[in-house]
């Protein structure tokens, strides 16, 4: 007698939690999210560098890493809104949404009060 629900076994690495295979743009959604947490750790890097007792890396590579950390912060909510918007995932979209509003504040903080309120030196008119 067969045994009903019964198929064939099926790989550890075929089997996904919850039933659903992941397509390309779930895949793209998590690493999206995870590029976009290492801004912080990227940005630290250099700081954290220098309290250890390595100040050339700061001064050397300092300008890369913060380029580095602007560009996480930045590129990741975009492409990720975009993807998520193509592809119909609207708990994605929300997420994206927030990450690109947790990465505006300060990008736009220190945009403002470094760039358009920075002071000018002594002798220069801004």
């Amino acid at each position: 007698m067969p045994s009903s629900g019964v198929g064939p076994a099926r790989r550890s690495r075929d089997a996904v939690p919850g039933g659903r295979t992941p397509s390309w743009a779930d895949r793209v959604v998590t690493a999206l999210s995870c590029w976009w947490l290492t801004t912080l750790p990227v940005l630290l890097t250099p700081v954290i560098a220098h309290k250890m007792g390595f100040p050339q890396v700061r001064d050397d590579l300092g300008r890369f890493f913060g380029a580095a950390a602007l560009v996480s912060a930045v590129l990741p909510p975009l492409l990720g809104f975009v993807v998520a918007l193509v592809s119909g995932r609207r708990g994605a979209r929300g997420r994206f949404v927030v990450m690109g509003a947790v990465s505006g504040v300060p990008v736009l903080f220190f945009w403002v009060f470094g760039v358009l309120l920075a002071e000018c030196p002594d002798g220069y008119h801004c």
